[in-house]
């Protein structure tokens, strides 16, 4: 585990950026935190990471599931409103196994763990955040 002070949305959004250009393809990012701690500014980051535009990336609330192109595409999807019975019926094993990356907002509200998968929490107040990142060495480029 590896845990990371940011005290502004940009640096939380380079953190994310330089996770990103380690992840390979499949790699699936669970992030856990309250609302406004910055989940999507870190999906942001990943996206630029990943060659897709970053300027697209937007909460996928009301979506559910947003696909951004790139060289790795990225799947961005947001948990907020679904029970964890309702998140089996998104389809999310066939994204998990395709060649993607997928970021999954509101982890927490998944009906079982996915193995091998990269957890990031970000707990904190206004800018200043810790982010801490588990299993960072799995599903990384050789």
């Amino acid at each position: 585990m590896s845990t990371h002070r940011t005290r502004s949305e940009a640096e939380t959004v380079r953190l994310a950026r330089e996770l990103a250009t380690r992840l390979a393809p499949g790699a699936v990012v669970l992030l856990y935190g309250n609302l406004g701690a910055g989940k999507t500014a870190f999906v942001r980051g990943l996206a630029e990471g990943l060659g897709a535009s970053p300027d697209e990336v937007t909460s996928p609330t009301f979506t559910l599931i947003q696909e951004y192109a790139g060289p790795t595409r990225l799947f961005h999807v947001d948990l907020y409103r679904l029970t964890p019975a309702e998140t089996d019926d998104l389809g999310l094993d066939e994204l998990m196994a395709g060649d993607g990356v997928v970021a999954i907002e509101w982890a927490d509200r998944l009906p079982r763990p996915i193995e091998g998968a990269i957890s990031v929490r970000i707990d904190g107040e206004g800018e200043d955040r810790e982010v801490r990142i588990e299993n960072e060495e799995l599903r990384m480029k050789n």
